[in-house]
Order: C-alpha cells, then sequence, then structure tokens
C-alpha cells in the first residue's frame, strides 16, 4: 500500500499523474458533465418519495387519471374591503393574457371561484411535468410578470402546488454558483493565513478545483445510473468535496515540510510524507465515505441520493490530494513556500515544545479530573435537545419572503386553508365513492370533500380540502385519521397530495434514522479497531464523538430557537448531522490517533500521546477551521435545513477539534494509559515506559 501510495512522487510518475489529471479535467469541460449535472437536479417532493409510500401508489394512480402527473397553479386576487367591478374586470382580462401563453402541458385557467366574503377569487390552471424544472418554473415565472404585486389596493400573488415548486427550483437554480464563489474565497483566504505564503495557497486550490469539477462530472454518471440528486445534495457535495479535499492537503503539506526539513531531495520527502500520511488520509476518507454510503439505504430518495454522490465526492477529493496535488508540488519544488522554504536542518514544530504539547503536559497533571469536567460541560450543552422542534415545513422553510407562501396567507384569509392544495382521496371502487366522500368529510379538520369529475377503472378521484395550512404540521397529523376514514368506507381506498406526500416523507426519515445511526457507529468501530488494532481505543473513540455530535446539536437547537427564530428542523436534520459529525469527528481522531499510535510503539502511550498532539495539533486544528468555515458558507443560502445544517456541522466541528480532540481524548488516553491498546502489543508496554497518571 505504501508503494503504492507513494507512485506520484516518483521522477517519472510524476508527469504521468500530472498529464492524466489535465487531460480528464479538459475532457470533463468539453463534455459540460457538471452542467449537465446541475440539470438533472430533482427538487420537487414527489421524487423524494419511497417506492412503498401510499402517496407513491396514490401519485401513481392519479397520474393514470389525470394523462399525467399535474401541479396546480392558483393565482389569488384579494381586496380586503370586497373585490370591486372592476377587479373582477381585471380577473377577466388577466385570465385572457395568461391563457394566449403558450407552454407545453398547461391548461386553460378556470374561472374565478370567489370567496364567501367577496374579497378573494381564485383562478386555476394545472402543468403536466416531465420530469425537468424548467417545466414548471418557466409558466409560473411569466404568470407572475403578467398579474404579480400590489395593483391599487388588489394584492394578486401565484401559489399553488406550481407555485411552491417554482420557487424550490428558483432557490436550487442559483445555488450552486452562489456556494461555489463564497467557499471557494473562504478557502483561499484561509490558506494564505494557514501557509503565511502569497503563493503555496494556489497548488492545494487547484487541487480542489480539480477534485470539485471532477466530482460533479462523476456525479452525472451516477444521475444516469438512477440516483436522485436535489440541490441539498449537490450543495452538500460540493462542501464536502472541498472542506474535505481541502483538510488532505493540509495533512499531506504538513508532513511534506517535516520531510523537507530532513532531506534535500523533493522526491524523496514527499514519498515519505505519503507513506506515512497516507494510511491515515486514507482511512479517514474511507470512514466518511462508508458512513456517506450508509445512507443508500435511507427510504427516502433524495437521502439515499446523497449516499453514493457523499461517498463519491470524498473519494475524489482524496485522490487529487493523494495524486495530483504531490505530483504538482514535486514539479514546482520548494520555492513556492516562500518566504518561509523549508530546508534541511531548519527547526520545525517537533515533540519537544509548542502550544499543544504545554495543553497536553497540563492535561495529563489531572486527567480523570479534565475528562469529568469537559464530559460535564458537553452534557450540559446536550440539554438543549429538549428543545427540539421538527416543525420546519415546506412553507415555512424559506429565509426570504417568497411569493407561493404569502399567496398561500392571501388564500387562508377568506378560504379554507387546504383549497390551493387539496388532498387527493382515491375511491379505488367507483362504487364506493360517495361513501368514501362522506367519511372523509366527517374528520375534524376536513373542511369539504369535492368529486373532480376524474374517474377511471384504477378509482375514482376526490378533493379534500383542509381547514389548515396543507404545508402545516397540523396537516400532515391530518392524513392518518383521513386514510382510516376513507378505508372504512372502501378498504382499498388511497390518500395522496401534498400534505400526504409530506407526512410519508416524516415516517419515513423516521424510519431512516433508527436505521442509520447504529449502522454508522457500527461501520465506525470496525474501521477504527482496523486501523488502531485495537478494541477499547474505537470505543473510546466513538463514544467521545457520540457525546460531541449531542452537544453539538443541543446548542445548535438553542441558537435556532432564541437567536435566529427559526420554526425548527427538519425531520431528517438529526440524521444528516449525525451522519457528517460523526464521520468527520472520527476523522481528526483517526489523523491523532494514529500518529500517537506510531509514537507509542517507540517511546510508550503516555510520551507518545504528548508528541503525538504536539506535532498533529496545529495542523489538525487549521483543517478544523477549514471544514468549518466550508460548512458555515451553507448558511449564505435561502434555505432554513442547509443554514441550520451548516452551523451544526462547523459549530460541531469546531467543539470537536478545540475541545474533544485537544483536550477529552487526551485526558482519556492518560488515564486509560497502555490498556487504551488493548489487546494489542502496545497493551504490554515495558515497565517504567508510561508514568501512572494521578486522578
Amino acid at each position: 500500500m505504501s508503494r503504492f501510495l507513494a507512485f506520484p512522487a516518483g521522477r517519472r510518475a510524476k508527469w504521468v499523474v500530472f498529464g492524466v489529471w489535465i487531460v480528464v479535467i479538459l475532457g470533463i469541460g468539453a463534455a459540460n458533465l457538471p452542467g449537465k449535472f446541475s440539470d438533472a437536479e430533482k427538487n420537487e417532493a414527489t421524487s423524494f418519495l419511497p417506492g412503498d409510500a401510499e402517496s407513491t401508489k396514490a401519485l401513481a394512480v392519479t397520474k393514470q387519471l389525470q394523462g399525467g402527473e399535474k401541479a396546480a397553479t392558483v393565482i389569488v386576487y384579494r381586496r380586503p374591503g370586497g373585490l370591486t367591478a372592476a377587479d373582477k374586470a381585471t380577473i377577466a382580462a388577466d385570465t385572457a393574457k395568461l391563457d394566449a401563453l403558450t407552454f407545453a402541458g398547461t391548461s386553460r385557467f378556470s374561472r374565478p371561484q370567489l370567496s364567501p366574503d367577496g374579497s378573494t377569487a381564485l383562478v386555476v390552471n394545472t402543468i403536466e411535468g416531465n420530469g425537468k424544472g424548467s417545466r414548471i418554473l418557466d409558466p409560473v415565472k411569466a404568470y407572475r410578470s403578467v398579474v404579480s404585486g400590489d395593483r391599487d389596493g388588489l394584492q394578486v400573488k401565484v401559489t399553488g402546488p406550481a407555485g411552491f415548486s417554482a420557487d424550490a427550483i428558483k432557490v436550487f437554480e442559483g445555488i450552486n454558483g452562489t456556494l461555489l464563489l463564497a467557499a471557494g474565497l473562504l478557502v483561499l483566504i484561509l490558506l494564505i493565513i494557514i501557509y503565511r505564503s502569497p503563493f503555496f495557497w494556489f497548488f492545494p486550490l487547484l487541487a480542489v478545483i480539480f477534485g470539485e469539477v471532477a466530482s460533479r462530472g462523476l456525479g452525472y454518471a451516477l444521475t444516469e445510473a438512477g440516483v436522485t440528486v436535489n440541490g441539498q445534495s449537490s450543495s452538500i457535495l460540493s462542501v464536502l468535496v472541498l472542506g474535505a479535499g481541502t483538510d488532505y492537503a493540509l495533512l499531506l503539506v504538513a508532513r511534506y515540510r517535516e520531510e523537507l526539513r530532513r532531506t534535500e531531495d523533493k522526491h524523496e520527502a514527499m514519498d515519505r510524507a505519503l507513506r506515512t500520511a497516507g494510511p491515515a488520509i486514507v482511512a479517514s476518507a474511507l470512514t466518511v465515505s462508508i458512513a456517506l454510503l450508509a445512507l443508500s439505504l435511507a427510504k427516502v430518495n433524495g437521502t439515499s441520493g446523497l449516499g453514493p454522490i457523499g461517498a463519491m465526492g470524498i473519494l475524489v477529493a482524496l485522490l487529487s490530494q493523494m495524486t495530483f496535488l504531490p505530483a504538482l508540488l514535486v514539479i514546482v519544488g520548494r520555492r513556492p513556500f516562500w518566504p518561509y522554504v523549508p530546508h534541511v536542518g531548519d527547526t520545525g514544530t517537533d515533540s519537544t515544545h509548542g502550544f499543544w504539547r504545554r495543553v497536553g503536559e497540563r492535561v495529563a497533571r489531572h486527567p480523570l479530573r479534565v475528562a469529568g469536567g469537559t464530559v460535564a460541560l458537553l452534557a450540559v450543552m446536550a440539554v438543549g435537545l429538549l428543545n427540539y422542534s421538527d416543525g420546519l415545513t415546506q412553507s415555512n422553510s424559506f429565509r426570504d419572503r417568497v411569493e407561493s407562501v404569502d399567496g398561500q396567507k392571501l388564500i387562508a384569509a377568506a378560504f379554507p386553508q387546504g383549497t390551493s392544495a387539496p388532498t387527493d382521496v382515491i375511491a379505488v371502487d367507483p362504487a364506493r365513492a360517495r361513501a368514501v366522500a362522506a367519511a372523509v368529510a366527517k374528520v375534524d379538520g376536513v373542511a369539504a370533500v369535492r368529486p373532480t369529475g376524474q374517474s377511471g377503472p384504477e378509482g375514482t378521484l376526490l378533493a379534500a380540502d383542509l381547514k389548515v395550512d396543507p404545508y402545516s404540521t397540523e396537516a400532515y397529523d391530518l392524513i392518518p385519521e383521513i386514510r382510516t376514514a376513507a378505508r372504512s368506507a372502501d378498504p382499498r381506498a388511497l390518500v395522496g397530495g401534498p400534505s400526504a406526500v409530506e407526512h410519508d416523507l416524516r415516517e419515513a426519515s423516521a424510519s431512516d434514522t433508527r436505521l442509520l445511526v447504529p449502522l454508522t457507529l457500527v461501520i465506525v468501530f470496525v474501521i477504527l479497531a482496523l486501523l488502531l488494532r485495537a478494541m477499547v481505543a474505537p470505543v473510546m473513540l466513538i463514544g467521545t464523538v457520540v457525546l460531541s455530535y449531542a452537544a453539538a446539536l443541543g446548542f445548535s437547537v438553542v441558537v435556532f430557537d432564541l437567536i435566529f427564530h427559526f420554526p425548527g428542523s427538519d425531520p431528517a436534520f438529526p440524521l444528516f448531522a449525525f451522519i457528517f459529525l460523526v464521520a468527520l469527528g472520527v476523522d481528526y481522531n483517526i489523523f491523532l490517533m494514529a500518529r500517537v499510535r506510531e509514537e507509542a510503539q517507540r517511546c510508550g502511550t503516555h510520551e507518545g500521546m504528548l508528541r503525538g498532539l504536539a506535532v498533529t495539533g496545529g495542523v489538525i486544528t487549521s483543517a478544523g477551521v477549514v471544514l468549518a468555515g466550508t460548512f458555515s458558507v451553507l448558511a449564505v443560502l435561502p434555505l432554513v435545513f442547509l443554514t441550520e445544517l451548516g452551523f451544526t456541522i462547523a459549530f460541531g466541528v469546531l467543539l470537536d477539534t478545540l475541545i474533544v480532540r485537544s483536550v477529552l481524548v487526551p485526558a482519556l488516553v492518560f488515564g486509560l494509559g497502555p490498556k487504551v491498546w488493548w489487546p494489542s502489543r502496545l497493551t504490554r508496554a515495558p515497565a517504567g515506559s508510561d508514568r501512572v497518571p494521578t486522578a
């Protein structure tokens, strides 16, 4: 493995590696694979549904009855004092203009539906989807350009399922460009600060950019293979490649600089760096990628799609930093490190001095006391989980005001709130359609059940208007009762529609969390046990990372509520945070403990811990800051879910880097002594090689 890892450092091999990467990147660009990857995103909620969900089955029947998958566009006109004759004339003129617009898959607009108080009118058409976002976005944008706004006191908004979909697609449309620009700029600034060189930052950043381009090219291949990708997973892919790729570069370059101070030959220095630092970097990347790949088992398609996409991104980032970057650095030599060019004999960070050595020595004086205090601090932060809420829904998921949400509020002021997005109820036996309608109408929370006029051998489609906002948790909670009522009249009845879709997604997310959390812990434990050749150390490390996760999530929940005043979190949020924080948290522990084990073989566990912390402390802290910074960039995007995820991961990474890895893990290792390596031979340390810690 060492020989394989060191290949890019060869005198001829470096040119081969460099040339191959240039050809690959030029080929990906010429084929416009990154652009095709963006076009393949699916941001409609229905594309995330698991195949066995009832709303999926209902959608299939509805498509047959309607002749395709159709989303309603609802245009709401409201004048609080009552619509005037001029307003009604305006509505008629607008309808004529809208019908004159020609878009594939759109129907003509309906006659105005007036509210009982005469203040509001609704006109509706449908858009038949074809799997592409532009099919919905283009008509909705055109409709809004014609009618939307405050027109002399007449409020006009375009909303309904098509309006909500268009707003979501619009947000994701420009998300990648904004994210890459912000993250790239941040990484650039951090690299200049870390390397203190006006030139050297270019090389790791170029390797990261190559990794990003290659990951999006391969991402398109995965979408062609059937993997579901949405704007969120695409954004997370970019952050993973930028953050993890920069981390791997920092760790490799740090070891390369060490070796440049020991040998004059740059090829030999890189060879040693790849052989020594490479295995730990590869192990950490495999840990993260395998943990992400476990998401493939999720029921929710959006979550399962992130599994292969994220794992692929991590592996591509690893490949670019372990092949292209070493080859590039050996080609350019020492000069780009200017003004701090490493030379043989220079004094660098070692195990005999430095800030992190002093931290380790202070922890070693009273390790059990330090461990107890740190655990207590993290436990207090975890108490914030008692404030957790899953109240984030489609109607409150945007940080900025969007027209579909504003339009829904106008409808709610004069109609039953569910009028704009009725719940689909399918009586599979047409003879029982009236009985099904009567049973569902009796459910508290259902305003009315009306026929749609769509019936066939598959069943009869009914529309149930809810009294509550169809995009609220109250509506989602009504779905089980509506299904029970419908099946009391027709045992084969199906219930779908927007509210049912969200209900089923939440149920699937909860199921995914129950499955994937323990599975991820098992995967991480096995990798750690193989890498460290021990059983106690992996258990200890996993325990610290899980505690760190609980603390980060608890603290973040309090911040979301008290400072940002967010309405809650997405049901999938704890799972996403867990996967990233546990995998990435173990990442840094792998870097630390792999070096500690290396040092412990020479000088015992106590001194090995001090040396390992001293040598890796600076670079791991830098890597943590970079990764936290790249994830924090998610907060620039106008979606509550991504803002929450970015904040929590950034805070959790810093917490893990600065407290868990720097204080808690060393304290536990000092407290356990050689027993931390049980059952390996390191447990049987020679007498006197380790100090006896004091409590």
